[in-house]
């Protein structure tokens, strides 16, 4: 159950490079507590996050007093992933947090009450030039999603995102998708299970995927895109509990939230230099990686196509409501 909460952002090995080397929740500000700052008039707010590219907007919002505009002060958490950020929205140490979308469908099959406040990232829509792909090696006879159909491909993790929507283009281009065998491969490994031949294709998320592409490698598939060009992948949720008791709390996150998000997708360059900030992915992948795109509003018809891929191919037990889930 561990590995179908963990978050397909998490695991990227964007993680390996981060500030955050371990798996337990660290603060960049301040204990996780709420009630009233130091300064009397702010409350202070604990978010959990993932230190990737995804979340620049939650960084760069504080930076421009989005928050503090709102009252709020801010206590970023990061953590490798869903399996310490689900529960930790659960327990209460987090009043809200960053999560792919599968990764809280699944929480909520599972009969968690959690529901999406804001965006997080989402497809830049352009196939080719998106923030995931599924590699082959230089040579493949594979030359589109088709003929992944009866061979192996790596994702980060089993039963999430990754092969839920490869499934779903291998299906839409003509393919079997119960042929292919998916395997767990690290996204920082993948790039060099491919070039030794362990795996025949790799799903693979920036900075990583630039990287395999530089390697040789070749895009048969950008998965998200195929899947929809209006994807969302990820975005940040709370308890249902927490929307009802601190509404007005709420509606303060998702101002502050929406506002970053529009800022990061405006100003690239500043996403690019703050994700320094956090992580220790150099300047010159920062200047190369493709940024997802950032927006405020969710894109419903995409997220139903994801939770009916999700429920059809096992991940879920039944399609999601987008109503029970999205703001």
């Amino acid at each position: 159950m561990k590995r179908r909460i963990i978050t397909v952002l998490a695991a990227a090995s964007v993680l390996a490079l981060s500030a955050c080397g371990s798996g337990s929740p660290s603060s960049t500000g301040g204990s996780a507590s709420g009630g009233a700052a130091g300064g009397g008039d702010l409350t202070k707010v604990s978010v959990g996050v993932i230190p990737i590219v995804d979340c620049a907007p939650i960084y760069l919002g504080s930076k421009q007093g989005f928050f503090k505009d709102e009252g709020i002060q801010l206590d970023i958490q990061t953590a490798t992933g869903g399996a310490a950020i689900v529960p930790g929205v659960v327990s209460g140490s987090f009043d809200f947090a960053f999560s792919n979308l599968i990764s809280v469908m699944v929480a909520k099959d599972k009969g968690l009450d959690l529901k999406f406040v804001a965006n997080g990232a989402s497809t830049t829509g352009e196939k080719g030039k998106d923030i995931g792909g599924v590699v082959v090696p230089a040579g493949s006879s594979i030359s589109s999603a088709k003929d992944l159909a009866g061979k192996t491909v790596s994702v980060n993790n089993l039963s999430n995102i990754g092969d839920t929507t490869v499934k779903s283009v291998i299906e839409k281009a003509g393919g079997d998708p119960a042929s292919v065998k998916f395997v767990e491969v690290a996204f920082p490994d993948a790039p060099a299970a491919l070039a030794n031949k362990q795996v025949d294709a790799a799903w693979i998320l920036e900075p990583f995927l630039s990287k395999a592409v530089a390697d040789g490698g070749k895009i048969v598939s950008s998965n998200f895109v195929d899947m929809s060009p209006e994807l969302d992948i990820a975005g940040y949720f709370t308890k249902a509990d927490t929307i009802k008791n601190k509404a007005e709390l709420t509606q303060k996150f998702t101002r502050a939230m929406n506002k970053s998000l529009e800022y990061a997708q405006t100003h690239p360059q500043e996403v690019r230099d703050i994700v320094g900030t956090y992580t220790k992915i150099d300047e010159a992948t920062r200047a190369k990686m493709v940024l997802p795109r950032y927006r405020v509003e969710f894109n419903k018809d995409a997220f139903k196509t994801l939770g009916d891929a999700a429920a059809k191919y096992g991940t879920l037990s039944k399609a999601p409501n987008a109503g029970d889930l999205l703001p």
